[in-house]
């Protein structure tokens, strides 16, 4: 996978006829990591992603178009998708991206988010674009914009990402719900 989305960078960044230095600068990163990258010698952290999807101004989901099978469809069987390293990592959440590469007007990441006993409590998410969370097992206490919500299996939360949201009560364990990440997709509108 690290090869895979290490030749799309490389493909994005010589289309925009940038070097590895300028692009490492654009993001945030040395020059040298940003190299590991490319020749997939070092996983992307999905902070590290947002960072290049930004320098690059693409969306985030276009550096996985390698593992679409068909062009407007992506299919990702049970137990399968691609575990993904996010700020929440740190605290313990798993990240599974479900489907990724579908469509150029916005960019979607549906995730499979799961809280164990090893999570931590982590309301200071933010980033671009709308989020919907569908929760499937246990009971979380989620925050957003200062508001409480308990949330259970069958309910649902819809808001806006770029205000601080996340869990602040971890109920009953384990947590696992679907989050789908939308945001405005194509060059111009990519953060």
């Amino acid at each position: 996978m690290a090869h895979a989305i290490g030749q799309q960078v490389r493909v994005f960044r010589t289309q925009r006829g940038l070097t590895v230095a300028r692009v490492a600068q654009l993001a945030g990163l040395s020059p040298g990591m940003l190299s590991k990258i490319e020749n997939g010698n070092a996983s992307p952290s999905l902070g590290t992603l947002h960072a290049l999807s930004r320098a690059l101004k693409v969306p985030i989901t276009y550096f996985f178009e390698s593992y679409e099978d068909q062009h407007g469809c992506c299919y990702t069987k049970k137990g399968a998708g691609i575990t993904i390293e996010n700020r929440g990592s740190r605290v313990g959440h798993q990240y599974r991206l479900l489907g990724h590469g579908v469509g150029r007007d916005v960019a979607i990441a549906p995730y499979l988010i799961e809280l164990t006993d090893q999570s931590e409590v982590f309301p200071e998410f933010q980033h671009p674009g709308v989020e919907f969370i569908h929760m499937l097992e246990g009971e979380v206490v989620y925050q957003h914009a200062g508001n409480r919500y308990h949330l259970a299996p069958g309910d649902s939360l819809l808001f806006e990402a770029s205000t601080a949201h996340g869990p602040v009560q971890l109920i009953q364990l384990p947590i696992r719900f679907i989050s789908v990440i939308v945001q405005a997709g194509g060059e111009a509108d990519a953060r």
